[in-house]
């Protein structure tokens, strides 16, 4: 992904930072789903980073587990943040640094910046967490060692992505309309934990469940794809407004997709997956094992 389409992902999440709670269902449910994942683990964090915070929702279950702890907010839209601050009520600018200068300051500490290079310490975090981000780096290699560089030993990586099979619906209708992508791609469970192991994270453990949304007609989803900022396609897009003849064959394409109930579904591939910042777990051939398991539909 050249620097254009970093650009282009970053201004898709400033512009849908007043609108995405509104319309992020999907994302706050796959955020209490993930919570949910820590009810068997025995840790308490100091430190949490939630890569991709957006504005707060995921950081608000993580210090409600964990009320002790700081919650680092990091993003790449400064307008998110803003939202994250407001509800947080963490403070910015000097006041932030005052708060931490007399050591009163928040439990919630945003951050902007590129989870490809995480503007953190060495062994910084008891924890890291991300909520259906990691789907737009661009090299999740990179960001993958990023996070264990700041994870301290033990330190737990808890995370939720898209699959390939996401928009599988919007995807098989955009196939022949002009040669360009409409939907994103996104990478496989099974390379997300050959990923995790190539970083140097030990037993990765992933799952994978299919949710479906419904809307009454294609523009419905469409409008919260673009208000929740997913409107962004990073390769192979169109540089220009899709045309009315072809709009026209994309809803008669989606059309064959609706459901008895009169609803268009759209599907999404989520992946969860979990490792520890420890030495790495081998077998006599040097592989490391991998866990997948599925997840009741």
């Amino acid at each position: 992904m050249d620097e254009a389409r970093r650009r282009a992902i970053r201004r898709a999440f400033e512009r849908a930072a007043t609108s995405y709670d509104r319309a992020a269902f999907l994302q706050q449910e796959i955020a209490r789903r993930l919570d949910e994942h820590l009810d068997g683990m025995k840790i308490a964090p100091a430190r949490v980073l939630d890569i991709g915070c957006g504005t707060g929702f995921g950081a608000g279950l993580l210090r409600a587990r964990y009320p002790e702890a700081t919650v680092i907010g990091l993003d790449i839209a400064e307008s998110m943040l803003r939202e994250a601050r407001h509800r947080h009520g963490a403070r910015a600018g000097w006041r932030g640094l005052l708060a931490r200068l007399r050591g009163t300051a928040e439990r919630f500490a945003p951050v902007r910046a590129d989870m490809r290079g995480l503007p953190l310490a060495r062994a910084c975090c008891d924890m890291a967490w991300s909520n259906l981000a990691l789907q737009w780096t661009d090299d999740l290699a990179a960001t993958f060692a990023e996070v264990h560089r700041v994870l301290r030993p033990e330190g737990l990586f808890l995370f939720a992505s898209f699959g390939p099979d996401t928009l599988t619906e919007l995807r098989a209708a955009s196939a022949d309309l002009d040669g360009y992508n409409h939907v994103n791609r996104f990478v496989d469970m099974h390379d997300v934990g050959d990923a995790l192991v190539h970083a140097g994270f030990a037993n990765p453990v992933m799952e994978m469940e299919r949710v479906t949304l419904t809307y009454a007609d294609l523009p419905a989803l469409l409008r919260e794809l673009k208000a929740i900022g997913a409107d962004t396609v990073v390769e192979g897009r169109r540089a220009g407004l899709m045309g009315k003849a072809t709009w026209r064959r994309l809803s008669a394409n989606y059309e064959r997709f609706r459901r008895d109930d009169g609803r268009l579904p759209a599907t999404y591939e989520v992946v969860y997956g979990h490792a520890w910042a420890v030495p790495r777990r081998t077998i006599e051939d040097g592989r490391q094992i991998i866990e997948f398991r599925g997840r009741p539909r």
